[in-house]
């Protein structure tokens, strides 16, 4: 593999495109487990699974979160609409249609 194609940015919005996540995530490490592309705006979203409140809400650039967790680009290619599920950082992704 070329170091070209190692670097290729794979989600569908650019690197600096706004992501959603959480103090949770940014500012306490926590696990990225659970992720959404939004059906509405084709948006990011990456959160751990337990409880958030709206003043736990940070917008970054999708490269950021890249960059702290590279595994969820195992889940680039997730539709709009759809999110994807995991117990921890290595686990397997379930992905489902969100309803």
């Amino acid at each position: 593999m070329s170091a070209s194609h190692e670097s290729a940015w794979l989600f569908d919005q650019p690197p600096n495109a706004v992501a959603f996540t959480t103090t949770h995530v940014f500012k306490e490490g926590r696990e990225i487990t659970h992720v959404t592309h939004d059906e509405d705006d084709h948006g990011w979203q990456f959160h751990y699974g337990g409880e958030m409140e709206a003043a736990d809400a940070m917008v970054v650039a999708m490269k950021e979160i890249v960059a702290f967790d590279p595994s969820v680009q195992e889940v680039a290619d997730l539709p709009p609409g759809w999110m994807a599920t995991r117990s921890f950082r290595g686990a397997e992704w379930t992905r489902e249609e969100i309803t």
